[in-house]
């Protein structure tokens, strides 16, 4: 058991470094398309203030809260959007981790696989919450977009988690 679970750890850290790595692209491409906020102001969601133009993420929180039968204000739509991304990428890190140790690999390719589950899983749950539209309905440049963004998180994920896993 304390395999697994050094796994699950090892899977959520790379996780983390993955979703940084992931961050970074989209933040290239922010500045590329003449943002210029700053990259911690940019990555905390600065001058979020509300759901209603927020970030998948946040309103994943919203409606997840929601159906708990709770009623997040709009104040908390920045810090819901940081938890929600980062507790996201933190996850696929621990089932990459959990797969990594049932499959007895710490090969990197397996971060790419992760992450094109995670990015196809994203189209498959996130409509039926409302997040979404439905994937059919994404003009083609947007699926690519966001799937070679996910595949630069997978990179970050399989090589940290091949880097800081035993030597067999």
């Amino acid at each position: 058991m304390s395999r697994l679970i050094r796994s699950i750890l090892r899977g959520a850290l790379s996780g983390a470094v993955g979703t940084l790595c992931m961050d970074l692209l989209w933040y290239r491409r922010f500045q590329a398309n003449g943002g210029s906020q700053p990259f911690m102001a940019w990555e905390t969601s600065e001058g979020l203030e509300g759901f209603e133009n927020a970030p998948a993420p946040a309103r994943t929180a919203k409606v997840t809260a929601e159906m708990a039968g709770v009623e997040l204000p709009d104040s908390s739509a920045r810090a819901a959007n940081n938890a929600v991304h980062w507790v996201t990428g933190v996850a696929w890190g621990k089932m990459h981790g959990i797969a990594a140790r049932t499959l007895g690999t710490s090969n990197p390719v397996l971060g790419l696989a992760t992450a094109v589950t995670a990015w196809a899983t994203s189209y498959v749950v996130l409509p039926r919450l409302g997040v979404y539209k439905p994937m059919s309905e994404y003009d083609r440049d947007v699926l690519v977009q966001d799937l070679t963004a996910h595949l630069v998180f997978g990179a970050g994920l399989g090589l940290t988690y091949r880097l800081i896993s035993p030597r067999r």
